[in-house]
């Protein structure tokens, strides 16, 4: 895990200073973990956490974003409990990130507020194989 704010860029408006951004090539991927990186496993069978099955080409793809200088934060469902084993279930299979942060809301049907720009992916694990074997491009390209 890294410090980003180094990253950041300084911002002020109206002469005031506000929430300062990453440059617009940077991008922040906040990703969930449990059907989105892994099987879904729920919170009451959290014995299962530490062997989770990673989706093929998930570690590559979000390894490949970390090391082209985008955040990478991994965002669940799991409680504070299972913050040990996550972090150990993440070192142990290779995934690069930033930070991690527990007690996302259960249930889905999120709608997320912000006063940043948000770019939403819904993601199964086909997107992970289809980008791993996409030309040797891995990851998501936002258009434009």
């Amino acid at each position: 895990m890294n410090n980003t704010d180094a990253k950041l860029i300084p911002k002020e408006e109206n002469g005031k200073k506000v929430s300062p951004s990453l440059p617009a090539n940077l991008n922040n991927y906040v990703v969930d973990i449990d059907g989105t990186i892994c099987e879904d496993i729920p919170n009451e069978e959290a014995e299962r956490m530490g062997t989770a099955r990673v989706f093929p080409g998930a570690m590559e793809t979000l390894n490949k974003w970390h090391d082209d200088g985008h955040i990478i934060t991994f965002f669940t469902s799991r409680t504070e409990e299972h913050r040990a084993v996550t972090e150990e279930w993440l070192k142990k299979n290779g995934f690069k990130y930033h930070g991690l942060l527990v007690g996302k809301p259960r249930g889905g049907n999120y709608h997320w507020l912000d006063n940043a720009p948000v770019q939403v992916m819904n993601i199964k694990e086909d997107f992970w194989k289809i980008n791993l074997n996409k030309n040797n491009a891995i990851g998501y390209k936002i258009p434009g």
